[in-house]
């Protein structure tokens, strides 16, 4: 089952403490997204998802590694 942006968003709030300047506004924008398929203003949410995951490489840990696949995962 996947998951919708807006779930993992969730997640990726509840683990990662500080959240990094800028992933955050990537991260704000999965929040309002459901699927992969939408837009986000003039970006796609495959565009929105690859910003986010170049600025989370300070992001560590199993439950980091475990969405950072899931995210790369729903962009394939």
């Amino acid at each position: 089952m996947v998951r919708s942006l807006s779930d993992i968003a969730l997640s990726i709030r509840k683990d990662w403490k500080p959240i990094n300047f800028a992933a955050k506004p990537y991260l704000d924008a999965m929040a309002s997204l459901d699927d992969i398929d939408q837009n986000y203003g003039m970006d796609s949410r495959t565009s929105i998802v690859l910003y986010f995951l170049c600025n989370a490489t300070s992001w560590h840990g199993p439950i980091a590694r475990q969405i950072k696949k899931e995210l790369r995962n729903m962009i394939k």
